[in-house]
């Protein structure tokens, strides 16, 4: 017998006398056994009041200390949650990754904590025996620098949203929780907020009782320069425009301005016919050390911009629709919500698939109520929409992703940068749902023979239950019900069309139906080099393709464009033009003397350590996108823009 039989013969008799599991497949993986469940939110009140105190005064390390009190029933497990999916972000961008120096204490002894593994905003407590309350101490520890967020604490000014600086216990709905904040701010600091004042001793403010809800509806900014203006003295329910700055001049508004503010709130009653607050309060920071915002609330909004806001006028243009935009938003997103996007706590996700209404119709109307209101003449109005429009007639991403995919954008990508905007799409819900909406009114325009208009459907749609702020939610259904009622249509199919489609180009049949078409000319409008001061930036997006930032660096190189098929990326360095040190004007020369020669643009670009030449084969000289009236066309875009008497 050979070696190998032998071998075979004693392996064969080993497996005989072997146990049969020794041979079993090894046993696969299973699923972990689930962590601590999350109490299911219930629409029954939380029993008591939760103390929260904030203090707000450590401004050279720009953190917010807090304290809060939870009353508690009895021992046993209570889960604490820092908000996460956040209202107008429609995200989960709370601000976990700044929540630090978390301590639990019952009756003087520390109780420990767990971090649930899953939902990593929620913290799981064992409430002893005998213990009333819990006490909390925490910090949010606000970014010091832009890389790490948006500034909320500068040696003038401050901005607290409660989202950050608060936990709230699960398994209520978070309108039935109620709380009393308490603020203390550094001195010399008068704040604002939508929240009613009960008491102020010294620097220490405390307000009256809220639910969690409206606690988070409702910021708070502080500052050390401020001045409030009446914007609607004697009407149904105070406004007020609060503003706060770095130095003291930046308040100086002329009555002329402030005249334009008020008209904002009148337009706005004549647009809905309705208003849903007791009261409205514009947060406007003015300055370059805060972190700029644009965020809705039901009776306020947080409005940041640059500091220039009222002493450069004439050249903030591209800044003056943002309070328009934010206060259209208590009508539509805050009043009416879709049904998807309202949630009972901040821990359930938001669905955003009606973005395109919520944020593109407030879009339009912010543009229409800024021109109504004289924050835009009617030529800046008409150079924004150019812009607007040309911007999304090259969006060439349309050829993969249809518009209404893009409503998850707040999710997938939280607003960080992306490298290929153009091509990746990102939130173009809003400016292109404005070509949407542009495109509605007019054809309701043309259909009712000038009778009926989008203004209708936003007295219809949101002006119902004057002085109530108690949320309406609505469906797709629900929007096309209330078009239909405006003016009969097949608005289904017809918002379907431009949702799903993939063009080529944007729904631009709003502007020919307006009685406008889109041109370009190699000269800028005042607007556009108004928007590019304020960004500090030089626009060659409708000619060789790039924006360019500070020192040559490019901050967008559109796709399929000149400089794309250059081989151009964001984050390069132009050095030189034609081997001349680079200079805007110089390029733009370039482009203009390229169309006439038909030579190519020769750039010294720099990536990271590396230099190289390219070359930009491009003829069309310098673009940039205006309006032009159509000749026999009825002028309805005009009278869309026209204040309303």
């Amino acid at each position: 017998m050979s070696l190998k039989s032998v071998l075979v013969a004693t392996v064969g008799a080993f497996a005989l006398t072997m146990p049969l599991a020794a041979f079993a497949a090894p046993a696969l993986p299973q699923p972990a056994t689930p962590t601590q469940p999350i109490p299911e939110p219930k629409d029954v009140p939380y029993p008591g009041v939760i103390d929260l105190k904030v203090d707000a005064t450590d401004l050279p390390h720009a953190i917010m200390s807090v304290h809060e009190t939870v009353p508690v029933q009895g021992a046993g497990p209570i889960t604490l949650i820092l908000p996460q999916w956040l209202p107008g972000n429609h995200s989960p961008t709370g601000t976990i990754d700044k929540f630090a120096g978390f301590i639990a204490t019952a009756g003087g002894k520390r109780i420990e904590w767990v971090r649930d593994p899953v939902n990593v905003y929620a913290f799981h407590l064992d409430v002893p025996a005998g213990a009333s309350a819990l006490d909390l101490d925490f910090q949010f520890l606000s970014p010091v620098s832009t890389r790490e967020g948006r500034v909320v604490m500068t040696p003038q000014m401050l901005n607290v949203e409660w989202n950050s600086v608060a936990l709230y216990p699960a398994g209520h709905f978070s309108r039935q929780i109620t709380v009393r904040p308490q603020v203390r701010l550094p001195e010399g600091f008068t704040p604002a907020t939508a929240l009613e004042v009960d008491s102020k001793v010294g620097d220490i403010v405390s307000y009256k009782p809220v639910d969690f809800a409206k606690l988070v509806d409702s910021p708070l900014i502080a500052g050390r320069y401020y001045k409030s203006f009446d914007l609607d003295p004697g009407g149904p329910a105070r406004v007020s425009l609060d503003v706060i700055t770095d130095r003291p001049e930046q308040l100086d508004a002329k009555a002329e301005q402030i005249e334009a503010h008020k008209n904002l709130v009148r337009q706005a009653y004549r647009l809905f016919g309705s208003h849903h607050y007791d009261h409205y309060d514009f947060l406007l920071s003015l300055s370059d050390r805060m972190g700029g915002e644009g965020l809705e609330h039901h009776q306020s909004s947080e409005d940041g911009t640059t500091p220039r806001y009222f002493l450069d006028w004439d050249k903030t243009a591209p800044a003056r629709d943002l309070l328009a935009h934010e206060f259209t938003h208590s009508w539509n997103g805050k009043f009416r919500r879709p049904a998807d996007l309202w949630t009972p706590t901040f821990d359930t996700p938001m669905r955003d698939s009606l973005l395109w209404v919520y944020e593109g119709q407030t879009q339009y109307w912010g543009y229409v109520l800024a021109a109504r209101a004289g924050l835009w003449t009617k030529q800046e109005a008409l150079d924004a929409i150019a812009l607007t429009a040309a911007t999304y007639d090259g969006r060439i991403g349309r050829a993969w992703r249809q518009l209404e995919d893009t409503t998850n954008d707040p999710i997938i990508a939280e607003r960080r940068p992306l490298s290929w905007l153009s091509w990746q799409r990102s939130e173009d819900y809003y400016s292109e749902g404005q070509l949407i909406w542009l495109d509605a009114d007019t054809l309701i325009r043309q259909l009712s023979g000038g009778k009926r208009s989008l203004d209708d459907f936003a007295k219809t749609f949101f002006g119902v239950d004057d002085g109530s702020y108690v949320t309406r939610t609505y469906d797709f259904d629900a929007v096309v019900q209330a078009l239909n009622a405006v003016q009969p249509y097949d608005w289904a199919n017809f918002l379907k069309a431009r949702l799903d489609g993939h063009g080529p180009g944007a729904p631009l049949d709003g502007l020919a139906r307006g009685g406008y078409k889109l041109v370009y000319t190699d000269t800028p409008s005042e607007f556009q080099k108004s928007a590019e001061m304020m960004r500090k930036i030089t626009d060659l997006t409708f000619s060789i393709g790039v924006t360019i930032g500070r020192e040559g660096m490019l901050t967008q190189v559109i796709w399929d464009s000149a400089a794309f098929k250059a081989g151009l990326t964001e984050g390069s360095q132009i050095v030189a033009v034609n081997g001349e040190a680079f200079s805007a004007d110089d390029l733009k020369d370039a482009i203009k003397a390229s169309a006439a020669s038909g030579s190519p643009i020769e750039l010294l670009i720099k990536n990271k350590d590396e230099y190289r030449t390219v070359r930009i084969d491009y003829r069309g000289g310098l673009r940039y996108p205006h309006l032009e009236r159509t000749a026999g066309q009825p002028a309805r875009l005009d009278e869309i823009l026209a204040a309303r008497k």
